[in-house]
């Protein structure tokens, strides 16, 4: 079977309680979850929180949590593969088999259906796969400041060097990771270069680590929602 991990600590500092605060009307972490119900991909959709409010607002929005993340899980420096491979040893313990799993972060109002489903199907040829995006402009031509102000390249090498003559880079987008639950038990890097890509358009990307980033994410969804792109 497949399953859907959605992590949702309670101890958010940057924007306190972000997983559970109002994005455009609901609780942000139900975008997640409704996401995953919809794609009809999942045997389960957890979430898996250290926090006994973020579980209630997760099952009045369909999702399971069949367990709370112990504390030690649940600090500033916990990764999501640890977190991934906690769920999977709960399901391994309860018997039951686990193919693949997908995590799809709590804070990820612009994943589509699509999106999963392409990760899904990525499984068929790669062990894992992730949600990227372009780069907006290239990044070869970064910019490096000094104590004076003063500006430089990072790589001057690059510096006449056209555009469309330089290779196309993608960042992670932190919304969704599909994998085997071998390379997730295994603590497989999904950056290092064994899992596939799944490209979106960078206008349905958005981190939100700030009131700043917030604000514009709303903004975002409701131009895409009224738009009819989400």
């Amino acid at each position: 079977m497949s399953i859907a991990v959605i992590p949702a600590r309670g101890g958010s500092k940057r924007i306190p309680r972000k997983n559970i605060r109002s994005f455009c009307g609901k609780p942000i972490i139900a975008y997640s979850i409704d996401v995953a119900l919809r794609s009809g991909l999942f045997s389960s959709v957890i979430v898996s929180t250290d926090d006994e409010e973020i579980a209630d607002v997760a099952r009045s929005f369909g999702a399971d949590v069949p367990f709370m993340r112990p504390a030690q899980l649940a600090d500033d420096f916990t990764g999501t593969g640890a977190v991934l491979m906690h769920a999977l040893t709960h399901f391994q313990e309860q018997g039951q088999k686990v193919d693949a799993i997908c995590c799809i972060y709590a804070t990820s109002p612009f994943t589509i259906v699509e999106d999963l489903t392409r990760g899904h199907d990525a499984l068929e040829t790669a062990p894992a796969a992730f949600t990227v995006t372009n780069f907006a402009a290239p990044p070869f031509w970064a910019l490096k400041q000094d104590d004076q102000g003063r500006m430089a390249m990072l790589e001057p090498e690059y510096l006449d060097v056209r555009s469309q003559d330089l290779p196309e880079l993608f960042h992670d987008t932190g919304q969704i990771y599909w994998g085997t639950s071998e390379f997730f038990l295994n603590g497989n890097d999904i950056q290092a270069g064994r899992a596939v890509g799944i490209q979106i358009p960078r206008y349905r990307t958005q981190d939100i680590d700030n009131m700043d980033d917030w604000a514009r994410a709303e903004i975002m969804y409701r131009v895409l929602k009224g738009a009819g792109q989400l």
